[in-house]
């Protein structure tokens, strides 16, 4: 037969493939890729012989058997772990020679042994008796399915025939190469004839012995022979126990959870299906990891509540500056708790601009009842599944953000903070918000479902507390589960008080300095929080000091001094020409200004809304990136102003011959929310009257047609940003007057509240004359 030269050679660990065999090989090596490579790249040829050694990872040319199957690749592909698979179509046996290193791979030169095809009455013979002894075999082990008999059936060439169902065969791999070397067919027959009469007595004594056992046995005993049976079988595998010990460690594990009983049932179940899989099975995985989850997770284990409302009290006053509100409703929940010690958990929200200590707040309160803590961050959960988790049928499926926090804390009743619970949003892949009703109602929440997990999971013990900048991006049905608890923002003299109890010793430490080097004044503190900073929080505050401390610290290591006090003017120096004014919201009263209090997600601020008019034929312009809301607050303050013309002294045609301007300056920052009416009105009366605002006074609240004033929300944080801008009159609806219980005293005793209920009032608060 003419000599093939330069083939590139395939060595198998613990596999064989026969000619006229197609099947799938992974291959792992580098060396077996390049030669696959390197066929494709020639004419497709490849030689396959088997390694004599499995654990040899590079064998060389007396580690390989003499014959093998020269086969051609029919494709190669990359699977996701790295390794390729190729699928291999056995040509006819083969004899290498001349091995040697091409490159990065072997080559070898082969010569083909073709089977000499015999069709006489003795091959006949032994074909019908090797096929009558392998129906035979496949019947007693069913391992063949009726398909494949009939497939062998049709096979005609005797040496096909042998090859074929060698392949079928429980030989081991030796005895397999025995059969690939065999080059007589008739021998061949003959040879897997002998096998396979030898592998049915082996079958059929086997048979009768655990036909004899099976009846012997009870139940305990048969339980105690099968698990020996798996031992030897995977001790022979090479598994050496491994599975075994794991399956009876699982076992016990499941016993000890303290699960439900549906969970514990389906634990059980998926542990029997686990302990029947093979280790290499892609499922085996699966179900470890779902075990796995089942087991860690706290079914019954909770931490005991330290139902002590004065210490409770001291944790949240030692953290906390303010807050009251906050801290009553807490103490309120322990009060009732420790009276019924089965009050289930509420849901709190914690509403209020960035830094006012929400996420702080709700660690205090782990730490006061002394329970676990976790916190998951929302913001941005765009999928479902992130709540409910995935399905197992997923590749890399895993539990909901709810689960995996439960398994973090350990505990089936720690403090369970959901932070930034505004900032979830929904698109394709479903919507959060509504996966999270289920999790936020007490009356479902016993018997919250993931998709991962399957079966319910109690969640009625657990305290959860959820944070936002902005109650309005929330979806009704879920606010309306959570009882809001809002958090306006500090005064002056609180953020002073926590600047010196918190902000200064924590930067202090941070920045390794002491008190003895860098020392605060009072006065400096104020200075920064009134001219660096203008927010609700306290964390630019913070900053602030943190800067304050960098340039100590340079100071003082580069020998400059050796201490610092900080005083109101070493400020300036340290922190450079002050950012904001302070007790001034304008220089002067202006004519067509009037400053209006704006509610944002950062907390209450102020808004100068100006007028402007210029010759033309009533055109009303509205600029400063309005909202809907707001610039429909503008229609109507016009059409109020024009049907009052007459009482205000304003030419009753001037819609006609003046073209209006309303300006939000910051046209960059969205503004929108139905409290700007009366600023806008005692603006456009200012302009057309040519009668100035009073600087000091800021105004909020709605407008209609008739000059009503409708009340408005956030009062609080509105004052405080008025209170923080240097204002001293505030303008407030009738309605809102109960709202003023809210507002820290200390801001109440510096300000001036004037209530209204028209229009009218507000001009003759605001501008400076009476209107004739």
């Amino acid at each position: 037969m003419p000599l093939k030269t330069n083939i590139p050679l395939l060595p198998l660990r613990g596999m064989l493939v026969y000619p006229s065999m197609i099947l799938h090989i992974d291959v792992g090596r580098e060396r077996s890729v390049f030669a696959i490579e390197h066929a494709i790249a020639q004419d497709n040829l490849i030689f396959l012989v088997t390694q004599r050694d499995i654990t040899m990872e590079n064998p060389e040319a007396e580690d390989i058997y003499q014959i093998g199957t020269l086969a051609t690749v029919k494709s190669l592909t990359q699977l996701p772990n790295g390794t390729h698979r190729v699928l291999i179509e056995g040509m006819e046996r083969a004899a290498w020679s001349n091995y040697r290193e091409a490159d990065l791979y072997p080559v070898v030169d082969v010569e083909s042994i073709p089977d000499v095809q015999v069709k006489d009455a003795e091959s006949e013979a032994l074909m019908r008796t090797l096929l009558s002894y392998f129906k035979k075999f496949a019947k007693i082990s069913k391992r063949v399915s009726k398909e494949t008999l009939a497939t062998f059936e049709q096979i005609e060439e005797p040496g096909r025939l042998a090859d074929t169902l060698a392949s079928h065969m429980p030989i081991n791999i030796t005895a397999k190469q025995e059969v690939l070397e065999m080059l007589d067919v008739k021998e061949r027959l003959e040879w897997m004839i002998s096998k396979l009469h030898n592998e049915q007595e082996v079958m059929n004594l086997e048979k009768k012995i655990n036909e004899r056992v099976r009846e012997a046995m009870e139940r305990t005993q048969k339980e105690f022979y099968l698990r020996e049976q798996m031992k030897a079988i995977q001790t022979e595998l090479g598994d050496k126990d491994g599975k075994g010990l794991e399956i009876a460690e699982l076992k016990e594990r499941i016993d000890g959870a303290a699960m439900p009983e549906g969970a514990k049932e389906a634990a059980l179940r998926e542990l029997d299906r686990y302990e029947k899989l093979p280790s290499a099975a892609a499922e085996s995985g699966v179900i470890r990891n779902y075990i796995e989850w089942l087991v860690t997770l706290p079914w019954s284990n909770a931490s005991k509540d330290q139902l002590d409302i004065n210490r409770s009290e001291e944790i949240l006053n030692r953290d906390h500056e303010g807050l009251e509100k906050v801290k009553e409703r807490i103490l309120e929940y322990l009060a009732v708790r420790q009276m019924t010690n089965s009050l289930r958990g509420p849901i709190l929200c914690l509403d209020g601009p960035p830094g006012v200590g929400k996420t702080s707040l709700a660690r205090s309160i782990a730490e006061s009842l002394g329970r676990k803590f976790v916190r998951i961050s929302l913001g941005g959960v765009r999928d479902e599944s992130e709540i409910r988790g995935h399905r197992r049928t997923y590749v890399g499926a895993m539990p909901g953000r709810i689960i995996q926090g439960m398994k973090k804390a350990g505990t089936i009743n720690p403090v369970f903070l959901l932070d930034e619970i505004d900032k979830m949003s929904n698109d394709f892949r479903g919507d959060p918000s509504s996966a999270m009703l289920e999790v936020l109602d007490p009356e479902q929440n016993s018997t919250f479902s993931d998709h991962y997990i399957e079966e319910p999971y109690d969640l009625s013990n657990v305290l959860f507390i959820a944070t936002s900048n902005d109650l309005s991006s929330i979806p009704g049905p879920l606010r309306d589960r959570m009882e809001i608890i809002s958090i306006a923002g500090y005064t002056e003299l609180e953020k002073r008080s926590i600047a010196k109890n918190h902000l200064i010793p924590k930067q202090l430490k941070e920045h390794g300095l002491t008190k003895s080097q860098v020392r605060f004044s009072d006065e400096a503190i104020m200075d920064i929080v009134r001219h660096y900073t203008r927010e609700a929080g306290v964390r630019n505050l913070e900053r602030e000091i943190a800067r304050v401390c960098r340039k100590a610290a340079k100071m003082i290591v580069t020998g400059e001094r050796k201490s610092i006090t900080v005083n109101p003017k070493t400020v300036e120096l340290l922190l450079g020409k002050k950012k904001f004014k302070h007790g001034k919201a304008e220089e002067v009263n202006q004519v067509g200004v009037a400053t209006g209090l704006a509610y944002t997600t950062v907390g209450g601020d102020t808004l100068q809304i100006e007028v402007s008019l210029s010759p033309g034929k009533g055109r009303l312009l509205l600029t400063g990136k309005l909202g809907d809301v707001m610039k429909e607050s503008a229609q109507t303050a016009m059409s109020y102003v024009r049907s009052k013309a007459e009482e205000f002294n304003i030419v009753e045609a001037f819609h006609e011959t003046k073209d209006i301007h309303i300006h939000v300056p910051e046209g960059a920052v969205p503004k929108d929310g139905p409290s700007a009416g009366i600023a806008i009105a005692t603006a456009l009366v200012s302009a057309l009257t040519k009668r100035p605002v009073r600087r000091e006074v800021g105004m909020t609240g709605e407008i209609t047609l008739r000059g009503r004033v409708l009340p408005i929300g956030g009062v609080k944080e509105k004052t405080l940003g008025a209170h923080r801008a240097g204002l001293t009159t505030i303008i407030l609806p009738m309605d809102n007057e109960r709202d003023i219980e809210d507002i820290p005293e200390s801001v109440r005793k510096e300000l001036t509240f004037k209530l209204v209920s028209d229009a009218e009032e507000v001009l003759e608060i605001a501008l400076e004359a009476k209107l004739q």
